[in-house]
């Protein structure tokens, strides 16, 4: 008895998904649970295990192609994996064929085709008059395309919306249209021969497609400012060198910077309520807890897991849970809930080496602390030039809802607390 694999439920406002990749081929011997492909969402890769033991009978949905909830993904049958051997082709019997021909009326000389083919043991004939994918056919209204235009690679012809962009990027003309309609997406100008045949394109993955719509979005929706500030790290490098070894024995974490800076925004957010606001057309949703967002670069891209509840945690509750979702972000394995909720979002480029920067909202939060690399600098202490390890911090936030004064009192508060690392111990 065959067995449905299908796409299991991706998380809160998410319904469709990209087959990513299939690790394994029809015919494949596969055990239960065992990992059969990728599925990319626009926030995380969701990785579909085998339902049942059996063999990979048939393959549904294919690579690059959409798929909606509980959309059919492929079969399992039982068996031991074997592969089958190609059956030869049975000649049709004459009676049969005939049979075909003679259909009712209704039938058209397609239809009739189909069934002969059918019968003499080739397959259904490909049809080309499947619609394509509704992302696909979103796209293609938003750009004024029509799907006669492109050659789909879903399955019976199917245009799914990987083909739609690949036409964008070839400069596939757009059909007159009656009304306005959006601008049509850029195309790339002509590349010499020369430098063409050195190029290489790759699809975008879905993940990758929704961090620049959604940085695009953020900037083009929020006023984004950005201020700065300088922290002197001494005294919480002074406090790790003296505590590290002992808070690893006790807690069995490693005792880093983001535990400090986490605690250090809570602490901040709980005094400015608005940098922890979000805006909801003319309403200002205010946030009574602190979900802290922590920016990790994988090699799929930019994901944001969150800390929930970071307000009422400790440092080492803090270091542990973002040890957590460090190593679930690289190894693919984030839920849906890792990902969700968001109040507020910390960027560390200091570890790429990274000396300042702007970094763009995190939509539809209100703002973003930007750490940076820490580097020994001279400073004025008491009318004295000494060398200090100092960190430039960058807050960006939407100027629609925080006020400049607001932000600047925010990032000095965040400031105060890591340069006596003490107030956060004491709760100052």
């Amino acid at each position: 008895m065959a067995t449905e694999i299908r796409v299991p439920t991706l998380g809160e406002s998410v319904t469709e998904a990209t087959v990513g990749k299939w690790y394994k081929k029809a015919g494949d011997s596969i055990a239960a649970d065992e990992t059969l492909l990728e599925l990319e969402t626009d926030k995380v890769t969701v990785e579909v295990p085998a339902p049942a033991a059996g063999v990979l009978a048939e393959i549904a949905a294919q690579e690059g192609e959409t798929v909606g909830l509980g959309a059919l993904l492929g079969t399992i049958g039982e068996g031991s994996g074997a592969p089958a051997k190609p059956a030869a082709k049975a000649e049709a019997k004459p009676e049969a064929v005939a049979q075909a021909a003679g259909a009712s009326g209704a039938n058209t000389t397609k239809e009739a085709a189909e069934k002969t083919a059918k019968i003499a043991g080739e397959g259904p004939v490909e049809k080309r008059d499947m619609p394509p994918a509704p992302a696909a056919a979103k796209l293609l209204a938003e750009n004024n395309l029509s799907a006669d235009q492109m050659t789909g690679s879903g399955k019976r012809g199917q245009v799914l919306k990987g083909d739609v962009l690949d036409a964008i990027a070839r400069g596939a003309p757009s059909q007159p249209a009656e009304t306005p309609t959006a601008p049509p997406a850029a195309v790339r100008a002509p590349v010499p021969a020369d430098d063409a045949s050195r190029e290489e394109r790759v699809k975008m993955t879905r993940l990758r497609q929704t961090i620049a719509r959604r940085l695009k979005d953020a900037q083009s929706t929020a006023a984004m400012l950005t201020t700065f500030n300088e922290v002197d790290m001494s005294g919480i490098m002074s406090l790790r060198s003296k505590y590290k070894d002992v808070f690893e024995k006790k807690h069995g974490v490693k005792l880093g910077f983001m535990g400090f800076f986490t605690k250090a925004v809570t602490h901040a957010l709980a005094e400015i309520p608005a940098v922890n606001a979000e805006i909801d057309g003319t309403d200002i949703i205010y946030k009574n807890f602190a979900h802290i967002g922590v920016a990790v670069g994988t090699d799929k891209g930019l994901v944001v897991p969150v800390v929930r509840d970071a307000d009422g945690m400790s440092i080492a509750e803090i270091e542990k849970e973002i040890g957590r979702l460090g190593i679930a972000a690289r190894d693919g394995k984030l839920s849906m809930a890792d990902m969700q909720g968001g109040t507020f979002t910390i960027s560390n480029g200091g570890v790429y080496g990274s000396l300042m920067s702007t970094p763009i909202l995190n939509a539809p939060q209100s703002g973003i602390l930007g750490m940076h690399k820490i580097q020994d600098r001279p400073v004025v202490v008491g009318g004295q030039i000494v060398i200090r390890p100092m960190m430039y911090l960058a807050l960006s936030y939407d100027h629609r809802i925080v006020d400049g004064k607001e932000a600047v009192t925010f990032l000095v508060r965040v400031k105060e607390s890591l340069e006596d690392p003490e107030r956060l111990v004491l709760d100052l």
